[in-house]
């Protein structure tokens, strides 16, 4: 479902960003200062980021390396373990908005998990 789900934000990866990072933003005003550099180039990268994560979940032998390395620098920029509850929170928004009726409990569920496991695998590389 993640998966299959996904495919139908990508033709809206560019609205899809802004729209994450303006609901960042309203729930958690105090990250705003993490974000330094252009915002377009910042909503590119979470847009492939979440594609090379959503593409990688039957091979996270292979993903979940690079998905630690993002969880040390996201460490180094200053993200906090709540940062990622927040980001979580932002994203099932952004699928709801995207995906409308598609995005049903089960969709959402899905998402739910398959964030959580990788915001951990995250927060345990930060603190590692």
């Amino acid at each position: 479902m993640v998966r299959t789900t996904w495919e139908k934000v990508i033709p809206i990866s560019d609205v899809a960003a802004r729209l994450f990072h303006g609901k960042l933003f309203e729930l958690d005003p105090g990250v705003r200062p993490l974000f330094t550099s252009d915002m377009e180039e910042q909503g590119r990268k979470l847009m492939q980021m979440i594609t090379v994560a959503v593409q990688g979940l039957d091979n996270l032998d292979q993903t979940l390396p690079a998905v630690r390395g993002l969880g040390r620098r996201h460490a180094d920029y200053g993200v906090k373990d709540e940062h990622y509850d927040t980001a979580g929170a932002a994203l099932l928004w952004t699928l709801g908005q995207g995906l409308g009726d598609g995005f049903r409990t089960e969709v959402q569920e899905s998402w739910a998990t398959t964030y959580g496991m990788l915001a951990s695998v995250m927060k345990d590389a930060a603190r590692a």
